[in-house]
């Protein structure tokens, strides 16, 4: 100040104006004012923040390194320019009017809170950065709860920015606003659904980036890819984009495979319909056809002398069919079905496996194969599905036993040829 004096001594020996003197003396003050804040500026952006790059390349830790990259330290060292200039502010104009004083003053605090907020910011796309890398957490949606972050924080900013700016009491402002609530809610109603959507789905862990979903109502029948605060994005196996409301999956059912992929094994749940008048007892020459099919000795063995205890016991001739017990060439069949998928390395024997019956229907009786393969990528999983009905409709001929389908018009050519 004592300096600021001296000019405006010599400046009115000069001839200047006392009033022109001492405004000349504030323009100057401010510059000073300006001058040293950027050079702390850039003391803390060019000497600083390289020593503390140089620190954080020889750590161990990849927190510190994402930290530095996303520019939080760069934010946190722009704090200190309008952090001085706010301090130094009200000594340059300490003679002026109170009104200009206060001016600046909230156009500085403005400016450090935009700073802060840019920091804050840059602080959640880092710690998400951070999370998102952890094997546990890897596939939860974190985007979507980064984004809630970040629009509350700039919510809440740009209410104390407002508020700064008029000279009210943030809190105040904020209550004040709870009369235009509704309306707030009408033009941000897909942000707070999405929000609250977002919340229920990581919380309740219904839904992970990775995970095959199927929604047929949105046309949705694959891989999610992105979870936002207002989209879901899902990739479908046509390489189709379709994209999803959060509150959808919250409010609407949908089906989600993670349950299967974590199993280990996908199942397969397919029947054929089998001809009810080729279904006859097992003669002892089919039976001893039978026998020599490997999968099938110890079975047929095993059953002749349940079938021959109960005869016995009951004093039943083999040969009489009422009220006896004899084998079924549908009945071996099934047996064989069961010993084979059994024997099947591609086939998941932890899980359910079994070979049944289903209602006899007009077009036959259906057979159903029961079982779940051992991988639950796609395409091996329809070859081991193929394979093994493949073989079934070979090997049904075999048993006497004829697959029901409708006739074709080759069947009605035989048939008159016949004729």
């Amino acid at each position: 100040m004592e300096v600021l004096n001296q000019i405006d001594l010599l400046l009115i020996s000069w001839g200047m104006a006392p009033e022109w003197a001492e405004q000349l003396d504030q323009y100057i003050a401010f510059l000073l004012v300006l001058l040293i804040a950027f050079a702390a500026d850039w003391v803390c952006r060019k000497l600083l923040l390289r020593l503390v790059a140089r620190l954080v390349k020889k750590t161990k830790v990849t927190w510190d390194d994402i930290l530095f990259d996303q520019k939080v330290m760069i934010h946190l060292s722009r704090v200190v320019a309008p952090l001085i200039i706010t301090w130094l502010i009200p000594v340059a104009f300490a003679e002026s009017s109170s009104k200009v004083l206060d001016l600046l003053l909230r156009l500085c605090n403005v400016y450090i809170l935009i700073t802060l907020l840019n920091l804050i910011n840059s602080l959640l796309k880092a710690i998400y950065l951070v999370y998102s890398e952890k094997e546990q957490l890897r596939n939860r949606p974190l985007k979507g709860l980064l984004q809630t972050g970040q629009v509350v924080v700039w919510f809440i900013g740009a209410i104390v920015a407002l508020a700064i700016l008029i000279g009210r009491d943030p809190l105040a402002l904020l209550a004040g606003l709870g009369a235009s609530a509704a309306i707030l809610m009408l033009v941000f109603k897909d942000s707070i659904m999405g929000v609250v959507s977002g919340v229920q789905l990581s919380a309740n862990d219904m839904l992970k980036v990775g995970d095959w979903i199927t929604m047929p109502k949105y046309g949705a029948d694959g891989s999610v890819i992105e979870v936002t605060l207002n989209t879901v994005k899902v990739q479908n196996w046509d390489k189709t984009i379709t994209t999803i409301p959060p509150y959808a999956l919250v409010s609407d059912s949908f089906q989600n495979w993670r349950g299967m992929r974590e199993s280990g094994g996908r199942r397969v749940k397919r029947s054929i319909n089998i001809d009810m008048t080729s279904v006859c007892f097992c003669t002892p020459e089919m039976l001893d056809k039978y026998r020599k099919i490997a999968l099938l000795s110890d079975y047929i063995e095993t059953t002749e002398q349940v079938v021959a205890a109960y005869n016995k016991a009951h004093n039943i001739d083999n040969s009489i069919l009422v009220n006896g017990r004899r084998q079924t060439n549908l009945g071996v069949f099934r047996a064989y079905l069961t010993a084979y998928l059994k024997h099947l390395p591609t086939i998941n024997q932890q899980l359910t496996c079994m070979v049944r019956h289903l209602q006899p229907t007009d077009r036959g009786i259906p057979i159903e194969l029961y079982f779940f393969t051992d991988t639950v990528d796609w395409i091996p999983y329809e070859s081991i599905q193929a394979d093994v009905f493949d073989h079934l409709l070979a090997i049904v001929p075999e048993f006497g036993l004829r697959v029901f389908q409708s006739p074709t018009g080759a069947d009605f050519q035989k048939d008159s040829a016949a004729i």
